[in-house]
């Protein structure tokens, strides 16, 4: 009896841990993340199918408000072939779940000059798909160039640290 209920037990801490679907890499080298949020989307069955699988780019993608709605565009999720006619579109436009307030919050911030809404991660939550969006300043070239030095200069620091050992 003891051994069926440790697996329950396990299984519900497995089930909220997150697993990651995709993450967005080029938005921290292109944006200075501001601040994140994390929303629900609204998917069809074969959409949810293919992220199961891992088929998804956020490359691309970013979020914008109309009409006190939050879209993400040019998110592509890959066709899944064994839905056949049921298929959806890889890079239509999904409307991503927050409360109004949450919008109005956002949509305020990312109205500034040189804000964007830019798509960090998604990933599963209890079963349920989740994307994570950011404000985000664009990055001049300078400061990807800084940016650059100080992730060579961590690397060169870990060799030196991994070489005395």
């Amino acid at each position: 009896m003891n051994l069926v209920m440790a697996t329950k037990a396990e299984k519900k801490v497995k089930d909220s841990q997150e697993r990651p679907i995709c993450t967005n890499r080029k938005a921290r080298f292109e944006y200075e993340i501001l601040e994140q949020i994390e929303c629900g989307i609204i998917l069809t069955g074969s959409e949810v199918k293919s992220l199961r699988g891992g088929k998804a780019s956020l490359d691309e993608a970013y979020a914008r408000v109309r009409d006190d709605e939050l879209w993400l565009v040019g998110c592509d999720i890959a066709i899944y072939p064994q839905a056949s006619l049921m298929n959806h579109e890889p890079r239509r436009i999904r409307k991503l779940l927050l409360h109004r307030r949450e919008i109005a919050k956002f949509a305020e911030q990312a109205g500034f000059k040189g804000l964007t809404l830019v798509p960090t991660s998604m990933y599963f939550s209890r079963g349920i798909v989740k994307v994570k969006i950011a404000i985000g300043r664009g990055k001049k070239l300078h400061d990807k160039r800084e940016t650059l030095k100080k992730n060579e200069a961590k690397r060169e620091m870990q060799r030196a640290i991994a070489a005395r050992r």
